[in-house]
């Protein structure tokens, strides 16, 4: 840290003092009317040009000058400026709307030799998506057979990530209500400014519940200028065991996903359609989505300032006191 003067150019007042005795003598004559600072200071001066010496202690006319110079330093309003740090950024406001329903328990996604759930998946790709949106406000919502606003937007990030790692399959009831986390994200992004308010929904099944239809709910968007990002997830290809000793059945778990219906929403709003069967495809989509709405670039770098105008403030505060304690011992004892 250092010290820094904001406006140091009021230090040409310093003589004032001295000036205004020196060429306008007759109104330091009327100091017996004035009670300010600056009069006492011409009393002083005057006395001094007008015998070479004051009346008045030396110990009095140093303190004046004093209290004077300390006024100065106050108008000159010194700042200590801290070290640089990086300005906060604006860029997007990002909701995030996740299905939990009962479907995203299904486990056909292959993370090394081992099978995962849908929503484990999701976890894994989404939470490294939300740390790489620095300078978004990030929020998430969650649905299943109703919708519900899991995390308002925030500039928090890692708060997002750690309540996404906290989810649960089918905490929101077991259908997809598609069209009424739509309508929610349009409710808490409609009072965000233009052209920065991005939905991306990602669900793996079609939308059989809620008030509101997908139709509806991608009009509204379209007519609030939201764009909505949509992802349909789930593997195409699922082993299920056989009883009894008989061979294991493959069958396709994703036959619920309505991708003419996710298509749709996304076309409507100017945003895109993905289809993700693993992780490593959904991980590439939330590439893309970074590219499609990237980050706001870092801002310049700013200096905090604490002001510090206060002190010598409180040292005139003091000598004017002591000052004006003495003139009253003084006028009592004459």
């Amino acid at each position: 840290m250092n010290l820094h003067f904001a406006w140091p150019w009021l230090v040409v007042l310093l003589p004032l003092p001295l000036l205004v005795s020196r060429w306008l003598r007759p109104m330091a004559r009327n100091e017996a009317a004035l009670t300010a600072l600056v009069p006492a200071l011409l009393a002083s001066a005057n006395a001094t040009a007008r015998t070479g010496s004051s009346n008045a202690p030396w110990w009095i006319t140093a303190a004046l000058w004093c209290a004077w110079l300390a006024l100065i330093v106050a108008l000159c309003r010194p700042q200590l400026m801290g070290d640089a740090v990086s300005a906060p950024t604006t860029g997007r406001d990002l909701l995030l709307a996740v299905d939990i329903s009962g479907s995203m328990n299904t486990e056909d996604m292959a993370l090394g030799d081992r099978m995962i759930t849908r929503l484990d998946a999701m976890k894994l790709v989404v939470q490294d998506f939300i740390q790489r949106r620095s300078g978004d406000r990030v929020g998430l919502i969650v649905f299943g057979t109703n919708a519900y606003l899991y995390v308002p937007l925030t500039f928090d990030r890692n708060t997002v990530a750690q309540m996404l790692l906290d989810l649960r399959g089918n905490e929101a009831g077991g259908k997809t209500a598609v069209g009424d986390a739509i309508g929610l994200a349009i409710k808490n992004l409609r009072d965000r400014p233009a052209h920065d308010r991005v939905l991306v929904l990602l669900t793996d099944g079609a939308s059989n519940a809620g008030e509101l239809t997908t139709e509806r709910a991608a009009q509204i968007a379209a007519e609030e200028k939201i764009r909505v990002h949509t992802i349909g997830f789930g593997g195409d290809t699922l082993r299920l065991p056989g009883l009894f000793g008989l061979d294991a059945q493959i069958v396709n778990p994703s036959t619920d996903l309505d991708e003419g219906a996710l298509r749709q929403i996304a076309t409507r709003t100017g945003g895109h359609y993905f289809r993700a069967r693993d992780p490593a495809q959904l991980t590439q989509i939330y590439t893309t989505l970074d590219a499609i709405e990237p980050v706001a670039q870092s801002a310049a770098q700013v200096r905090p300032r604490t002001a510090m105008h206060h002190w010598p403030l409180s040292v005139a505060f003091a000598l004017s006191l002591l000052l004006a304690a003495r003139s009253i011992w003084v006028a009592r004892h004459a």
